[in-house]
């Protein structure tokens, strides 16, 4: 049963979608960095939980230092939501005339073996408008989402990402989704992953910014199983456009080499996120370092 947080969360994003592409871009960006800068204001969780994020990302930074990059990582979240509202109504060919792609050499190089190609990135930049050059560079790509609350909602996400060339295969807990994943790749075909958070619990360990952190093991496991081009990659935000990076193939031949491969993963994000910090939109807990503070608060409170 859908409950009434998650209808009042639904009638947000579809009524804010309705705007955004209505009013035009200018006025947007201007609502948008308001709320962004109000957030900022309220300091809610996410926002406090950004701040600790980014400290790790930036520990040189002082707290006037940390503040004013919070505030930018908001603003650039906002403009993510911005754009992933207009975009619908975008041209796909002005989309792409607007990203800066390098290193596509390696996603052509990988699809020449004839084995396809998984790209991993972190939650950085305008992944959308990444993707759109992807599909138009390749022909298309299949990526794995969430399956959000309410449907409708899920529902929406899912037709306005077919919509721009992905082929969407929901995340469902077993291995279905793993089997489509797969079969793609058998077909020398593109598999794109966000891979910066483990929504499994089951993720490899990894040195992510000088501290532990889980990956999800899923990008560098399917390359081993299936002989594919393990691609890091990164996007964030110019002043009017994207810029998108494809970085050379990380080799992983076994099963046995996951672990290396994902912490090879982890390395190449940080360095990216560490060159443009304030487009990591990453406003979840994300070491385990808080998860287990939080999970001492709330027995501390229970008890």
């Amino acid at each position: 049963m859908t409950s009434l947080s998650e209808r009042l969360s639904a009638f947000g994003y579809l009524t804010a979608w309705r705007l955004a592409g209505w009013m035009p871009r200018s006025a947007g960006s201007a609502l948008f960095s308001l709320g962004a800068d109000l957030a900022v204001r309220r300091d809610g969780g996410g926002v406090r939980q950004l701040r600790r994020n980014l400290q790790r990302v930036v520990p040189q930074a002082d707290g006037k230092e940390l503040d004013e990059l919070t505030r930018r990582a908001m603003r650039s979240y906002a403009r993510y939501w911005l754009e992933t509202f207009r975009m619908p109504s975008t041209d796909q060919g002005e989309i792409r005339g607007k990203v800066i792609a390098t290193g596509a050499e390696n996603v052509d190089a990988a699809l020449a073996e004839g084995n396809g190609a998984v790209i991993a990135l972190p939650h950085t930049g305008n992944w959308d408008a990444a993707g759109v050059w992807l599909a138009g560079h390749t022909g298309g790509f299949t990526t794995v989402v969430e399956r959000l609350k309410p449907e409708s909602l899920y529902r929406r996400f899912v037709a306005y990402r077919e919509s721009l060339g992905f082929e969407i295969v929901p995340l469902t807990g077993d291995s279905s989704s793993m089997r489509v994943l797969l079969s793609r790749l058998r077909e020398n075909k593109v598999v794109c992953l966000v891979g910066d958070r483990d929504l499994s619990g089951s993720g490899v360990p990894v040195k992510f910014f000088g501290e532990q952190a889980r990956l999800p093991m899923g990008p560098a496991r399917l390359a081993a199983t299936t002989g594919a081009a393990l691609i890091p990659a990164g996007c964030w935000f110019t002043e009017d456009g994207w810029e998108v990076r494809m970085h050379p193939r990380i080799r992983v031949t076994n099963r046995a080499e996951v672990p290396a491969a994902t912490q090879a993963l982890a390395d190449i994000f940080a360095a990216d996120i560490a060159a443009h910090p304030a487009d990591w939109h990453m406003l979840q807990k994300f070491w385990p370092a808080d998860l287990e503070a939080a999970e001492q608060l709330s027995a501390s409170e229970a008890s």
